[in-house]
């Protein structure tokens, strides 16, 4: 399997990995600059050349996996019989730097009701690196023609046709989707905020509309759907910035599309990388050298 067809693997099942590239060579080493391999939390794919290089750069693979937040970094080794090596000897001669890049689980985002502000604000997150969910009961909403505006997303579009009930989409989102309500029916934003809160494994909520209309829904909720205040605390309406007041569709989409960015950049724990920071091999430890 190649590199690339590894990481798509770990995205495909919202699962964390490194990316590890042998950034320079200098000297005789097992592989050229550019060699590349890819660790998950139990499977690796590729080689950067096996020996002592190789499983140094798996444990700490592994442990950058189960940090939170790791930022990339390259690791230097000198291929020399003179160093201490916890996985034995390699006396190419030369000298290796190594690159751990992080591959985060990336975030998901579903809109429910893909009409004009819906389709504003996928536009909007389609330039993001998440999966896209987009949900509608329309078919009219979802045509190819239609949606021909996100072809060239970078994020992962994922369309669901739901002809009768589009909560049940709930339950098959990735962990931690945020949701988002914006149907063309009040009825049915009240069935998905019901639902979203009986489902555990969403990140956050939010519903578009006006105060009134949260009012009834909020209670609605705790009267028929025996949701209590701490649960309902869980969706937030209105959406978007309180500071922006326009409200054609586009506008709307850009104040959501802000807030959620915000609300993303507090999760801390799936913040993107930084920098790569540069450690010596024998940084890990006195048996992690070289």
């Amino acid at each position: 399997m190649t590199w690339v067809a590894a990481v798509a693997r770990l995205r495909a099942r919202r699962e964390s990995g490194v990316l590890v590239t042998v950034a320079t060579v200098r000297g005789h080493a097992p592989r050229d600059a550019g060699a590349k391999l890819v660790v998950g939390r139990t499977e690796t794919w590729g080689s950067i050349g096996g020996g002592n290089v190789e499983a140094v750069a798996i444990d700490r693979a592994r442990e950058m996996i189960a940090a939170s937040g790791p930022e990339p970094e390259l690791i230097d080794f000198a291929l020399n019989d003179k160093v201490t090596n916890q996985h034995g000897v390699q006396c190419c001669g030369g000298t290796v730097s190594v690159l751990l890049e992080p591959l985060p689980v990336v975030r998901a985002v579903a809109i429910f009701g893909v009409g004009h502000v819906g389709l504003e604000l996928a536009r909007i997150l389609a330039r993001q690196d998440l999966d896209l969910h987009l949900v509608d009961n329309r078919s009219g909403m979802l045509t190819e023609e239609r949606l021909d505006v996100l072809a060239d997303a970078v994020a992962q579009v994922h369309v669901h046709h739901t002809p009768l009930l589009p909560e049940e989409v709930l339950a098959e989102l990735p962990h931690g989707t945020h949701v988002l309500i914006m149907t063309h029916d009040h009825a049915e934003d009240a069935a998905l905020c019901d639902a979203a809160l009986r489902t555990t494994h969403l990140a956050s909520v939010g519903l578009i509309g006006s105060a009134a209309k949260w009012g009834r829904f909020r209670k609605r909720l705790a009267t028929e759907g025996g949701h209590d205040e701490a649960a309902l605390d869980r969706i937030k309406t209105p959406i978007g910035l309180a500071d922006i007041t326009g409200k054609e569709p586009a506008t709307i989409a850009v104040s959501v599309a802000a807030d959620l960015l915000r609300t993303f950049e507090t999760e801390g724990a799936c913040d993107g990388p930084g920098p790569a920071t540069r450690r010596p091999a024998d940084e890990h430890g006195p048996d992690r050298s070289l």
